[in-house]
């Protein structure tokens, strides 16, 4: 009898590596071996790749939210009542009053908040913006310098052109900023006028008359998020409220805090500082619907690409049945000379688990380099099928975003090496319970 030796000693090694190595009888075990090799290594590298696309995405989504727009925003619903006297009679009258009279005091007392960044009081609206006989219809922000150069992607965006130091510089009309889209839309460029078109105009006794004033261009700035670029008008906040006719009131307050993904954790807070008719929305409840979308796809996304790693070391377990049927009569000879099952099962899994990790290896190295070089990769892409193959009007984003998370590298590691583990146990096991009369019995 054979001396018991340690699992997984030497020669199990030895004896493994000697099947795995491909030989001109057993073609067939060779063919399989490459095959499941390959299928591994692409199914985890589709895997990575997937995994710091999807990412990429979410982080690029939050990051251009969160960096161009209030973390949360404030605004008023109250209802006003007042007399008016009409002859002898007194009537009350109630109207509905959606804007804001204290809004610097009131940012001021919010920015005392612990977390709060900052507290900016706004005006809003949308208009129509056109030079020569072209137009486009934006949404209006009016603020102050100091405030707009707090926010993150207007102060340090994807690229600009023009200076914030201008803005407001003008007394007439004063200098505005606005993003990469508005700008090629209209064919402007920083210096030129362009005029604004407002519909809430001057009241008079036939109506409400539409207002147009010109403004000079001196920042353009793009921000990475192509909906933000392609509408976004930032104008001095006096011009803004004669604009708009907002005299000495705002619309909104915006307000950034620490950490934009805990924004739940000032809300109350915040209510707590606000009175009974103002209502908080954050960014959540604005881009809430995509935030779910993309939750949903990442859970779809990765139990699709875990099948597929899962049809890949399928494949190991054909090579492994083909190996021990080819080699049944080396399983039996090893037998009778005193192997034992559990060093027959060790072979095998060493057969099938070396094929299932060196394959993962390889997928993990591919998937991580396509990551970082995901830009020159479909640029070049891009360049073969002749352009047009990412169009931002539609996706909404300029280029691919793919950021590499170790989390998500683990995961796709852990999936591979536990399915190709798994699933090489049981042609392993088969060979250890073979036979060994019946394996030599036709030799």
């Amino acid at each position: 009898m054979m001396a018991r030796t340690a699992p997984f000693s030497r020669f199990e090694w030895m004896i493994a590596w000697r099947y795995i190595r491909a030989k001109r009888e057993t073609g067939g075990v060779s063919i399989m071996t490459w095959i499941s090799l390959i299928g591994v290594t692409l199914a985890v590298f589709a895997l990575i790749a997937v995994l710091g696309v999807r990412s990429g995405f979410r982080a690029d989504f939050v990051d251009t939210i969160v960096g161009a727009n209030a973390h949360l925003t404030v605004r008023q619903n109250a209802v006003e009542t007042f007399t008016v006297t009409q002859g002898d009679q007194s009537v009350d009258v109630t109207r509905r009053v959606d804007t804001i009279a204290d809004g610097d005091a009131l940012a001021a007392r919010l920015r005392q908040i612990e977390g709060v960044t900052r507290a900016a009081p706004i005006v809003r609206g949308e208009a129509l913006a056109s030079l020569a006989d072209k137009s486009s219809f934006v949404q209006v922000y009016g603020i102050t310098q100091g405030d707009l150069t707090d926010i993150p992607l207007v102060r340090a965006p994807q690229s600009s052109a023009g200076s914030l130091a201008d803005f407001g510089a003008d007394a007439e009309g004063g200098g505005i900023a606005l993003g990469s889209g508005v700008a090629r839309n209209l064919g402007v460029t920083v210096g030129d006028r362009i005029n604004l078109l407002s519909a809430t105009g001057v009241q008079t006794a036939a109506g409400r008359s539409p207002r147009r004033v010109a403004f000079d261009v001196a920042y353009i700035f793009q921000t990475g998020r192509y909906v933000t670029d392609i509408s976004r008008i930032y104008l001095p906040l006096e011009d803004a409220q004669a604009f708009f006719s907002r005299d000495g009131v705002h619309d909104e307050i915006e307000i950034y805090v620490e950490d934009p993904d805990r924004v739940s954790d000032w809300i109350q807070p915040l209510y707590a500082a606000l009175g009974p008719d103002s209502f908080l929305y954050s960014w959540k409840d604005n881009e809430g619907a995509y935030l779910r979308a993309l939750t949903v796809e990442d859970n779809v996304m990765f139990v699709i690409m875990a099948i597929l790693v899962l049809i890949a070391s399928m494949n190991i377990i054909s090579g492994l049945i083909m190996l021990v049927k080819n080699k049944g009569r080396d399983i039996g000879i090893l037998r009778t000379m005193g192997l034992s099952e559990g060093s027959v099962l060790r072979i095998f899994f060493i057969c099938g688990a070396g094929l299932g990790t060196l394959g993962t290896l390889l997928g993990v190295i591919l998937g991580v380099l396509f990551v970082i070089y995901i830009d020159q990769i479909f640029a070049l892409v891009n360049y073969v099928a002749g352009g047009g193959v990412w169009d931002p009007s539609i996706r909404g984003i300029y280029t691919i975003p793919a950021k590499l998370e170790l989390d998500d590298v683990l995961k796709a590691v852990v999936l591979s090496l536990s399915l190709s583990w798994i699933v090489t146990l049981f042609p392993a096991r088969r060979a250890a319970r073979m036979n060994p009369v019946e394996a030599l019995r036709y030799e």
